[in-house]
């Protein structure tokens, strides 16, 4: 057994559409500086750095690491597509419990262009065209789109209606659910209540996904900070939330088979249960979640991955309220995605801050009543998924 790993600092900045945010290493050490106050230690405590992005050159995070100090630990810069900012917390968090250090950074950051993502790289293979080959093979006459992510998540949407029959509404129902609890988030870009009618009228993506079940590109920061438990003793830290189990999955064959597998159904299926064995505590004992909500049929495929719901049961438990207060687990209560946007590099550590402030009480208006376990779901196309579950104390 390794040393207990404990969350002791986060922090992230809002959120802002490109064009209206400061540059990336600005953010980024705003953020640090933030989890470092809220922690209530120095940078000279941190002994490892892991800096997460995607847009950007080698060395970003010394970049934006030397604007918080200078004191010559190794800093390492992390590319793991959309789960940049959980693979940064998952080597932290795996510093920490092997000994090698006591206390660890992780800070994500993202300096996003408007828009449908793009390849950045003409001149060289990328890394999910064979994502697309897959899809192809499977719906040949699926349509075009503005990107691959557009047109996977389009594909998982038309497999997963007509494998279970499902009514198309419910990605709506979703989106409909995200921004409910998004007006109740500070941190949030978007406050306007949605209908089910607005997001079904809105401009289609592809067949069943419209605009409004798209999450926006956007540019910010966050950070956390990881020690052990004779750390946090040592520096008389209490108010702290342990990393019971974490699990990062990449991709095996069985993700030739289903296009819901191609976006990360079978790579959730995987980490959950990996976590769930090693932390001893099921789906059912989860009070909140932060899961990975690029497109409302993400949430929708990821409700059965992390077994909060049976195979083919997302509709009843959305319609149930399964998912949203008062139900049984509350699912994105910071908006998600859908809602604060995606800053790539910054999403999961801002998915952890989140679910640090529910378990710590902190959550204000979005709190979810006596949180105790949480989970945190991040999946990058190409592949890879964290899943990571959170407990108080």
């Amino acid at each position: 057994m390794g040393k207990k790993v404990k969350v002791i600092g986060v922090n992230m900045i809002p959120f802002t559409k490109p064009g209206a945010h400061e540059p990336y290493e600005v953010m980024a050490a705003k953020a640090v500086k933030g989890a470092l106050e809220d922690a209530g230690i120095d940078y000279t405590e941190i002994q490892q750095a892991y800096a997460s992005y995607i847009y950007g050159d080698s060395t970003c995070g010394q970049r934006a690491l030397y604007r918080v100090g200078m004191t010559g630990i190794p800093i390492f810069n992390v590319n793991n597509n959309c789960s940049s900012g959980s693979t940064a917390l998952f080597m932290a968090r795996q510093a920490v419990e092997s000994g090698a250090v006591e206390c660890a950074l992780a800070v994500g950051f993202e300096e996003m262009q408007p828009g449908a993502l793009k390849t950045h790289w003409k001149d060289r293979t990328p890394p999910t065209e064979w994502l697309l080959d897959r899809l192809k093979v499977r719906w040949p006459d699926l349509p075009e789109a503005p990107s691959r992510a557009i047109r996977l998540f389009g594909g998982a949407a038309k497999e997963y209606l007509e494998t279970y029959g499902a009514n198309p509404d419910i990605f709506a129902k979703v989106s409909v659910k995200s921004r409910n609890h998004a007006i109740q988030n500070p941190y949030s870009l978007f406050s306007k209540p949605l209908t089910v009618e607005e997001v079904l009228n809105a401009p289609t993506l592809m067949p069943n996904m419209t605009r409004l079940m798209a999450c926006p590109a956007t540019c910010g920061a966050a950070a956390a900070i990881v020690c052990s438990e004779e750390f946090a003793k040592k520096h008389g830290i209490s108010n702290t939330v342990e990393i019971v189990a974490q699990a990062l999955a990449t991709d095996t064959n069985v993700t030739h088979d289903k296009v819901i597998n191609l976006v990360g159904a079978d790579l959730t299926r995987r980490a959950a249960q990996q976590v769930y064995e090693s932390a001893g505590i099921g789906p059912d004992e989860v009070d909140v979640v932060e899961l990975h909500d690029c497109f409302t049929p993400s949430e929708v495929i990821t409700y059965e991955g992390l077994g909060l719901c049976e195979e083919g049961g997302a509709e009843k438990f959305i319609n149930d309220g399964d998912n949203t207060y008062g139900g049984k687990v509350v699912v994105n209560p910071s908006g998600g995605l859908m809602s604060k946007g995606h800053p790539i590099g910054a999403t999961g550590l801002a998915q952890c801050t989140e679910l640090v402030w529910q378990l710590r009480g902190q959550a204000q208006k979005r709190q979810v009543e006596n949180a105790r376990v949480a989970l945190q779901h991040n999946v990058g196309l190409g592949g890879a998924c964290v899943v990571t579950m959170y407990r108080l104390g």
